[in-house]
């Protein structure tokens, strides 16, 4: 697994974001029994960054907490047995490393700070949770309809359950 992490802001996080970012996204992958070694891009920024980038590409002129961009289109969520299908190898692998190129998160590093305030946890517990409701869109699972939010308010809650991240954190 390889995790591509990157700040735009010159701001510090007091916790050791790589690894437990990484032990999110590991868990994440591993919930749902996806057989391939994966690749994620994860992007820190501020509020006025991750409005830019809404603004952009889903031409909503708001700041938000986190923003997800699969690199992959499912027949059905978590589905992975496309993928290793001839033909789809070269599309969705990285040529140099074999992994499943997964996609991106951006989170504003400033929002999840406010809303680890706002939720009364640390935010240590905000950015996991963000981190690992972006896994869950990169898996193509959704939260347009009341099943669906159900559902991956489910997964979320599992993984972090899993790796002891709760909300008294």
């Amino acid at each position: 697994m390889t995790v591509l992490m990157e700040k735009e802001i010159d701001e510090d996080i007091e916790f050791d974001y790589e690894t437990v970012i990484g032990q999110v996204i590991e868990q994440s992958i591993r919930s749902e029994r996806c057989p391939y070694e994966c690749e994620v891009n994860v992007t820190f920024t501020d509020n006025e960054g991750i409005r830019n980038i809404n603004r952009e590409f889903r031409e909503l002129d708001v700041p938000t907490d986190v923003l997800s961009f699969p690199m992959l289109e499912y027949d059905a969520p978590g589905d992975f047995s496309i993928f290793g299908s001839e033909g789809f190898q070269a599309e969705y692998f990285n040529p140099e490393t074999g992994e499943l190129l997964l996609g991106d998160i951006v989170i504003s590093l400033e929002r999840a700070k406010e809303q680890a305030e706002e939720y009364g946890h640390s935010l240590k517990r905000e950015i996991c949770f963000l981190v690992a409701h972006s896994m869950l869109h990169l898996f193509g699972y959704d939260h347009m309809e009341e099943e669906e939010r159900i559902r991956m308010e489910e997964k979320q809650e599992a993984i972090l359950q899993t790796l002891g991240i709760t909300r008294d954190m």
